[in-house]
């Protein structure tokens, strides 16, 4: 393999090898993360739910992503991704399994909001990839990992129906949920075989402690916190959807106590940071082993702009078009809105590319640019326009957003090794707060208005990428015997 181009098919390569077990890994997570979405009509039928108890389905799936990215990142880092891939795939096919047997709402309220664990498997092919490619190809390798990978929702959103059908009778839904957990929890066995951590005598680095990421300034530390509050807000904002305000699966007593226990967390993780920081905050850091907390700022802002649009997007895209143009039936509605989703096989690549030859700042500037003013065009879509243009402007658009994507986790390697798995973490997690938002907006406000929201907020992030510093030179590592050793970031 030449030093920079990826041979997709020269499968004797231990890094080609890694990066489709890993990618595949991830595809998976999405098939089974989002595996309920495209039987929602029968599991509608099956158990007569109402449209809030159906939305609030949809919620809960998503709730539980938000910390258990932070928290799989965490594991991930101390750990290796090997040994979680295979946990999360294995407990992920486990509770699919359990969901597709539910007999009452309660149960699948419950395993619908633990089945958003699943959802944090994204970050941990992150570290894998890192690990395995130099720094002049891991762009374009995480955005051949995150295309893939995300494809698995509109893979399983093309097969699972028609597996269900089938089966056919009631339970037909449940035989397709259930083939994707036994697929998860097979293919988890497969990963710990197959996979490796690092490439044959590489040092797989740790950080020194566990709980929070470490940081190398006092200004790094209280920014550091500052970064977290949106975290917390946006569980606030899921739990008040679910509150009698909302609807209504949460009593008021149980929606007070959960923003109770939303407050101590917040406290605890505040006390948990300081821990890991205690000893930097007191006798400083090496000037070569420090780096700058405003990288994982910017990159989790860039996130909440372009994947945390995405996934809103994605869920209301079709009954956009559905409501825009009178002419479309609800299939052909759904059909035109998939290509959004399908951009993602040639955008992520395409944005890690970018990144690896034109450099990561620039790539990012731009490919945000784009999306805003995708926004903007989509914001101008009314019922008057070709249906044909109006496919087109949003494809384009989603060009823009999934590259920004790739972008973004191109950079995510670069900044600090040992940390890779808590800092993809920790803007995953931002991406999932940018859904919540932008959904709760546009439960305010009409389409045109919601896709000005995100427009504005991509040029506020355009600002803010400008702070970002070029990655230049190379990264430094402690080994465990108290050397150093240097990481190339060019």
């Amino acid at each position: 393999m030449s030093t920079d181009k990826i041979r997709l098919l020269n499968f004797s390569d231990p890094k080609i090898k890694t990066l489709h077990v890993t990618w595949f890994a991830f595809f998976l997570t999405f098939v089974v993360w989002f595996s309920h979405a495209p039987l929602m009509v029968f599991i509608k039928e099956s158990f007569g739910l109402t449209t809030p108890e159906v939305k609030a389905l949809l919620i809960l799936n998503v709730a539980l992503t938000i910390p258990s990215r932070i928290i799989i990142g965490t594991l991930v880092d101390k750990y290796g991704p090997r040994n979680i891939y295979s946990m999360l795939l294995v407990i992920g096919g486990m509770i699919c399994l359990a969901f597709a047997s539910a007999q009452t709402y309660e149960q699948l309220a419950m395993l619908r909001f633990l089945s958003g664990f699943i959802g944090a498997g994204f970050v941990i092919g992150i570290r894998m990839v890192g690990e395995w490619f130099p720094a002049k190809q891991v762009g374009v390798a995480e955005g051949i990992y995150g295309g893939w990978g995300n494809f698995g929702s509109a893979a399983g959103a093309m097969s699972l129906p028609t597996i269900a059908l089938m089966f056919g009778g009631d339970d037909g839904w449940r035989y397709a949920l259930g083939m994707t957990g036994v697929m998860a929890i097979i293919y988890g066995f497969i990963y710990y075989r197959v996979a490796r951590n690092t490439p044959k005598g590489s040092t797989y680095f740790k950080p020194k402690k566990h709980g929070g990421l470490e940081v190398t300034s006092k200004a790094d530390f209280f920014f550091y916190i500052g970064m977290n509050i949106p975290m917390y807000v946006a569980l606030a904002v899921l739990t008040w959807k679910l509150s009698p305000t909302g609807v209504g699966l949460l009593t008021d007593t149980a929606a007070t106590a959960l923003y109770v226990v939303l407050v101590v967390l917040f406290l605890v993780q505040v006390r948990a940071i300081y821990h890991v920081n205690e000893e930097n905050l007191k006798h400083g850091v090496p000037e070569i082993q420090r780096y700058k907390f405003k990288q994982v700022a910017v990159l989790d802002v860039a996130y909440f702009v372009t994947f945390g649009s995405e996934l809103a997007v994605v869920s209301m895209l079709p009954l956009f078009f559905l409501d825009t143009f009178d002419s479309l039936t609800p299939v052909q509605a759904g059909l035109l809105a998939s290509g959004f989703a399908f951009m993602n096989l040639v955008a992520r690549p395409t944005g890690g590319h970018l990144s690896d030859t034109i450099g990561r700042r620039k790539t990012l500037s731009v490919l945000i640019i784009g999306l805003a003013i995708g926004y903007f065009i989509l914001s101008q879509i009314t019922s008057g326009w070709w249906i044909p243009l109006a496919v087109v402007a949003t494809m384009c658009c989603s060009f823009f957003v999934q590259a920004g994507e790739g972008a973004v986790f191109a950079v995510v390697p670069l900044v600090k090794r040992r940390m890779t798995g808590q800092i993809a973490g920790m803007a995953g997690a931002y991406g999932n707060v940018g859904a919540v938002c932008y959904l709760t907006v546009l439960s305010f406000v009409d389409y045109s208005t919601f896709f000005m929201v995100i427009s504005a907020s991509a040029a506020v992030c355009f600002v803010l990428v400008q702070f970002m510093d070029e990655p230049q030179g190379q990264m430094a590592e402690v080994l465990p015997d108290g050397t150093v050793e240097l990481i190339d970031v060019q």
